[in-house]
């Protein structure tokens, strides 16, 4: 069994900090992350006590029960290797589930194939259409969307304000002197604006900087932005675009390049996510950061916190994004 030591040892606390925790000390002033870390170690160490197993009952996962999430994420497996965006928001996933052993059930393409498995909660990463939704609320209640936000549904959700970001983006160039304004995008789908499109849009129409005539779509892929910033090089184009993702802007840079055309000088780039490659392009990608990753371990976090707590008020998380100004923009 356990010693106070070793649980304190990698607590990082004193023993009689963890003495006075799990003896429910009520003269302690500890934070709470604190004594949660300090239960859980010792319950992870097998050290009981009348608290650690009071406690047990009230951790994620319980010692004799064991959850089962199905993940459905709404884009082919491999959008994953054109843009590592999609990758970290599974690393999250993975990474909580594995730490709340938590079992973990993934399909892609909005494939709903279950087998009549038991179903304690499903995570939507991205939009699913109005018939998909039907199918999976008949599976639980316990649904929390990632990377989307359906104001319709009890859903729980976990975002990043893509609006705000679209129009911080017009707000610099406009102040940076550019009255014309592109962008080059991409869609999940092909008939469903993205949420980029539609903000960047919108707002820019309303400050006069933004026409239809400047706005290139394709997909979400390195090739995509190349092939869409050749057609864009071939016309009368602005000198300031807003670049859907990194990896779209690592095709755009190529294009740019090969037309012998200087960065920022020629064309000013702000792009979306700040990939591990983006300090790395030359020149190196004025982006904005998304935490992605915590985009999906919250996922998780909310999906046991619901049922826990069989909670029915659904929750939006919206997780902060910040512009990393580099070498695309003056």
């Amino acid at each position: 069994m356990a010693t106070l030591k070793e649980i304190a040892h990698e607590a990082n606390v004193s023993s009689a900090t963890v003495s006075r925790v799990l003896n429910e000390d009520p003269n302690l002033s500890v934070k709470e992350e604190t004594k949660r870390r300090i239960f859980e170690i010792a319950e992870k160490l097998e050290y009981t006590t009348s608290s650690t197993r009071k406690l047990s009952s009230n951790l994620p996962v319980l010692n004799n029960q064991q959850l089962h999430i199905f993940a459905l994420y709404n884009y082919k497996q491999e959008t994953e290797i054109n843009d590592p965006y999609y990758l970290a928001i599974r690393h999250g996933i993975e990474t909580q589930c594995e730490k709340f052993n938590v079992n973990l059930t993934s399909s892609y393409e909005s494939s709903l194939d279950i087998k009549n498995q038991k179903i304690d909660g499903v995570l939507l990463i991205g939009r699913q259409n109005e018939k998909q939704l039907e199918s999976i609320k008949l599976l639980t209640n316990n649904i929390v969307y990632i990377d989307h936000v359906d104001h319709e549904q009890d859903f729980d959700c976990v975002n990043v304000d893509l609006t705000r970001i679209s129009r911080e983006v017009i707000n610099f160039f406009i102040n940076q002197g550019y009255n014309r304004i592109g962008l080059i995008g991409g869609r999940d789908q092909d008939d469903i604006p993205d949420i980029r499109e539609e903000a960047f849009t919108e707002y820019g129409r309303l400050k006069g900087v933004v026409s239809e005539s400047d706005i290139y779509r394709g997909d979400f892929s390195s090739s995509s932005g190349y092939k869409l910033a050749k057609k864009m090089l071939n016309h009368d184009h602005p000198n300031a675009f807003f670049i859907a993702s990194d990896s779209i802007a690592i095709g755009v840079l190529r294009a740019i390049h090969e037309k012998g055309l200087s960065i920022p000088d020629d064309i000013a780039l702000i792009s979306v996510n700040d990939i591990p490659t983006a300090k790395f392009t030359f020149p190196s990608l004025s982006t904005f950061r998304i935490h992605s990753e915590l985009m999906g371990s919250q996922g998780i976090n909310l999906l046991i916190e619901r049922r826990r707590d069989q909670r029915k008020i659904p929750v939006y998380v919206n997780i902060p994004s910040s512009l990393r100004l580099r070498n695309t923009t003056k």
